[in-house]
């Protein structure tokens, strides 16, 4: 997958892992969207990124979706790669709090169904590219969870489940590439309350990314991620000890 002149949307490119790669595709030379629900803080990303177009948009609402897309068809119609990253983390306890029904219906929305409508209403255009692609920004915890954040895991463990479907789909019959990016803990302000400043830099997960997209590797182990990948194979009990220390 070429990594210059592509045209790029990113969801939740306003902070975070989003706003890096957008710093480094629009670097690189290609026409970037960033997406977003803050319009304050997506004016503010656009302002520190000349040429960089930014869209707002709440990914979990259909109407959004739906006038996004319609936007991109008549203004971005060479639209090639789509970068599903905007997410959602909540920390808790499935014991102690009585929310767990209602922290899982929003990050299964934000995390996993969302994605799915956006891929379904953006593919006719995406089919008309040459060379296309899409990125679903996983976890660490699609592999192993962490139980401080339950439902987060369970939903990024969805994701990859169905990029795994949607890569095998399409390359039957389209040139659209299907990645899986998946970074361990990154110093963001998304992640403060789980303990983000321990962090990798989300630079080194743009970084990647961009390095992925040159050799064609479609799952995108980052940095301690890979660690984990490699124990849960070897042994389970072991790779959940990691993620769960006492």
């Amino acid at each position: 997958m070429k990594t210059t002149q592509n045209t790029v949307l990113i969801t939740g490119g306003s902070a975070g892992i989003g706003l890096e790669i957008a710093k480094q595709f629009t670097a690189k030379g290609n026409k970037v969207i960033i997406t977003g629900r803050d319009k304050k803080r997506l004016n503010l990303a656009a302002s520190q990124l000349p040429g960089v177009t930014a869209i707002a948009c709440d990914v979990t609402k259909a109407k959004d979706v739906e006038d996004l897309v319609k936007k991109l068809n008549s203004d971005f119609p060479s639209l090639n790669v789509v970068i599903n990253n905007a997410g959602r983390a909540i920390l808790h306890n499935l014991l102690q709090d009585r929310n767990a029904y209602d922290n899982a219906s929003d990050e299964i929305l934000t995390n996993y169904l969302s994605i799915i409508r956006l891929n379904e209403s953006i593919l006719p255009l995406l089919k008309k590219q040459p060379d296309a692609a899409i990125v679903h920004v996983s976890s660490i915890v699609a592999f192993v969870p962490n139980h401080r954040m339950p439902t987060y895991a369970a939903s990024k463990a969805a994701l990859h489940s169905y990029t795994l479907s949607l890569r095998l789909t399409l390359a039957k019959t389209t040139a659209i590439k299907v990645f899986e990016l998946m970074p361990p803990l990154v110093n963001t302000d998304f992640s403060q309350e789980i303990g983000g400043a321990n962090g990798i830099p989300p630079a080194v997960v743009a970084e990647e990314l961009i390095k992925a997209f040159e050799v064609g590797q479609y799952e995108i182990h980052v940095g301690r991620t890979a660690h984990i990948y490699e124990l849960s194979r070897s042994s389970p009990a072991e790779a959940l000890l990691a993620m769960n220390p006492q």
